[in-house]
């Protein structure tokens, strides 16, 4: 791979394959997209972080998936962010939002407590592979780990899919010069390497060599995953720095080749209809009481779009 190569570098997951070591992988880097997102919902910065690293390793999974459908990555724990929700519909729309505790994360942030386990405590996380109503749906569940969303993400492919995997994740504000003053925009981004043995099963997750000498495919692994760790933030984040030009400096030595990225865009399904018939499916009490000044407010939670309805049109048809 030339480290001169251009290619778009927003919105867009890449997928690449170290050839001397036996890695596959994908690296995600959203701008607009994760930009819309988190300004439609105004939430704390420590928050948008999390909602950001969610979009990304969501996007990351999500265009993974071989077949037609959804990917729902979801959180649920006893913190101030009591739930994180990030969606994938294919072949590359991604959409999310946090559940928060306003007074709880108000006096969490006072008090200087922004890290992952100080935000989310106690939970676990959802990950959701949805093919249509044909099929069965397919969930791996594992406990949030205190350092945040990558380190739950290994869990969950270490005791799920059995790959060995490490994933970095970032996600925060770039500032820039603008005529009008300085510009504050979004950006979130991921790199993931994976591990397949040649002969099937897991490897790479050896700490030391009491099981004896290291295999050359545990070697590669380890190899790998060293390099991975010299991966800065920003480099995740850098709207000029190209992702090709990030593989080439990781892994030019062992022989890395990019593939064609897949685009990723928001894209929220709500719709009038749709909120129609969720407001619908409750009954005439339960609607009366959500009037409020002779109308019913509805938000979508994802796109922050809000929906008014007259009660009288809710209820035609309703017993």
């Amino acid at each position: 791979m030339s480290d001169d190569s251009a290619i778009a570098i927003d919105d867009l997951v890449q997928p690449f394959q170290i050839e001397g070591l036996g890695i596959r992988g994908r690296i995600v880097r959203l701008g607009p997209l994760v930009d819309r997102v988190l300004k439609a919902h105004a939430y704390p910065e420590p928050v948008s972080r999390l909602l950001g690293e969610a979009l990304a390793l969501t996007a990351m999974i999500g265009t993974a998936l071989k077949f037609e459908g959804r990917f729902i990555l979801q959180t649920q724990s006893k913190g101030p962010v009591g739930m994180l929700v990030a969606d994938f519909q294919s072949p590359g729309s991604v959409r999310g939002y946090a559940q928060v505790d306003e007074e709880r994360l108000a006096a969490a942030l006072a008090g200087g407590l922004t890290s992952p386990a100080d935000l989310m405590g106690d939970g676990y996380l959802a990950l959701t592979i949805d093919q249509g109503p044909d099929m069965e749906r397919y969930q791996g569940i594992v406990s949030l780990h205190p350092e945040g969303l990558s380190h739950s993400a290994h869990e969950y492919f270490a005791s799920s899919e059995q790959v060995a995997t490490r994933i970095r994740l970032a996600a925060g504000p770039y500032y820039h010069r603008e005529e009008r003053g300085t510009e504050k925009n979004w950006r979130a981004g991921a790199i993931m390497i994976q591990h397949i043995a040649r002969d099937g099963g897991l490897t790479g997750h050896r700490e030391t060599e009491d099981e004896g000498p290291y295999t050359e495919e545990e070697e590669n692994w380890n190899r790998a995953s060293i390099l991975l760790d010299t991966v800065e933030d920003h480099e995740l984040l850098d709207p000029g720095l190209e992702p090709n030009r990030l593989l080439y400096r990781l892994f030019h030595e062992d022989g890395v080749r990019a593939y064609e990225p897949s685009p990723i865009e928001f894209s929220c399904r709500c719709s009038r209809e749709r909120m129609t018939s969720v407001l619908r499916s409750f009954g005439s009490h339960e609607i009366d009481e959500m009037v409020q000044d002779g109308v019913i407010t509805a938000t979508c939670e994802f796109c922050s779009e809000v929906y008014v309805f007259e009660p009288g049109d809710l209820k035609e048809g309703l017993n």
